[in-house]
């Protein structure tokens, strides 16, 4: 057998629009979805689930050793905010906040994890989207990060 290189990386990214207003409605909902996807696979990352709340986007991708996450999230937000305003799918400018969160995921809990960017809908009856960052940033030992 011959000796190959083998990767496989899977992260989860959460970001939210610009003052986290609510702008992706579910009129245009899957067009900002099927635009992250599309766009992601140009890029030769693969996308394993999405969903784009009204304020925020979660996605759960697999990326080659060679992508940046951070490269790839800036691609993704700079090239999804300008589709959005060339398309005019919202009344005013459509941007994205500063930051991102990205966590990295086993292959173990992948499904968990696809399960629950799949049902944000539930989630947010019960947790506002600040509460949820909170809660993965206590779950991932991050929060001595935001004081930084």
């Amino acid at each position: 057998m011959a000796l190959h290189s083998y990767s496989k990386i899977l992260l989860h990214f959460i970001w939210g629009t610009h003052h986290r207003e609510k702008l992706i409605s579910e009129t245009i909902k899957l067009e900002v979805e099927n635009y992250l996807i599309n766009y992601s696979k140009k890029l030769d990352c693969y996308p394993l689930a999405i969903y784009a709340n009204p304020d925020h986007v979660h996605l759960l991708i697999d990326i080659l050793p060679s992508v940046s996450a951070e490269e790839l999230i800036k691609k993704l937000k700079g090239s999804s905010s300008h589709f959005v305003n060339q398309e005019r799918l919202t009344k005013v400018k459509f941007k994205w906040a500063r930051g991102y969160a990205v966590f990295s995921v086993s292959e173990s809990i992948k499904n968990k994890v696809k399960d629950y960017i799949l049902n944000q809908e539930e989630h947010h009856r019960i947790r506002s989207y600040a509460e949820e960052v909170e809660m993965f940033l206590k779950k991932h030992d991050l929060t001595k990060q935001v004081n930084r």
